[in-house]
């Protein structure tokens, strides 16, 4: 397992809050559901386990395999591609495609969600939906209770893997999210080291606007609950030109 795919499932796979969302616009939409942003298949592989074709997208190579090999160990029917949101090239047509846990906020500015507007409406089918998850981590939450109270830890391969956020953070339109990082080898040696998400600070009324323009249908928004661990979101839902 490669470090990138390590720290992505022990900060990432865990999270379910948005898993019945996702299971029930699959349900209604059909497949094969375009999993951008997919990182190791955490959503991917829950449809796929339900009876539905995926193409998991991320730009991640590491998380690309990963996730094409837990697919393969399990048979089920995800197709794992490495690919950026802003320039999809794919030749599958999709009536549903999701973007969970903020991935349109990595994207680095409005250029960026601009472009990857522009490119799935390159392989939507006509009509296709699109759920794209925004979270403000201050939002509602005082200062002293934005980060959670444990630590997401991982025990494999007889290594612990601990990630602890630290600090949350304006900066310059983004919101920064420090981690400190620490791995215990099966020997008992320690590592430690920092890391920093950056998220676009996006709000989901002008998103929907930007989406407007260039040529999407607003629905209205969904919602996914925040838990003791993770804050909310709010699920922007457009729909791709007829």
């Amino acid at each position: 397992m490669s470090t990138a795919t390590a720290w992505h499932d022990v900060e990432c796979a865990a999270y379910g809050a948005d898993l019945p969302l996702w299971r029930e616009l699959a349900a209604d939409r059909g497949g094969p559901v375009l999993d951008v942003g997919a990182g190791t298949g955490r959503v991917a592989l829950d449809l796929a386990a339900r009876g539905h074709d995926v193409v998991a997208v991320d730009s991640e190579p590491d998380l690309v395999a990963a996730c094409a090999e837990r697919a393969a160990a399990r048979s089920l029917p995800v197709t794992a591609v490495a690919d950026d949101a802003r320039e999809l090239a794919l030749a599958s047509r999709h009536p549903l495609a999701i973007l969970p846990m903020q991935v349109a906020q990595l994207l680095g500015s409005d250029d960026g969600r601009a472009r990857m507007l522009a490119a799935l409406l390159g392989v939507l089918e006509p009509g296709g939906m699109v759920a794209v998850a925004l979270a403000d981590p201050f939002e509602g939450i005082p200062a002293d209770e934005v980060l959670p109270p444990l630590p997401d830890v991982l025990e494999v391969d007889g290594w612990v893997l601990s990630s602890t956020p630290v600090a949350v953070r304006p900066l310059d339109g983004s919101v920064a999210i420090d981690r400190r990082r620490q791995s215990v080898s099966p020997a008992g040696e320690l590592t430690d080291e920092e890391a920093t998400i950056v998220l676009d600070t996006v709000d989901p009324d002008r998103f929907a606007r930007q989406a407007a323009a260039a040529g999407y249908t607003v629905l209205p928004h969904r919602s996914v609950p925040e838990t003791s661990d993770y804050v909310g979101s709010t699920v922007v839902m457009l729909e791709a030109p007829r």
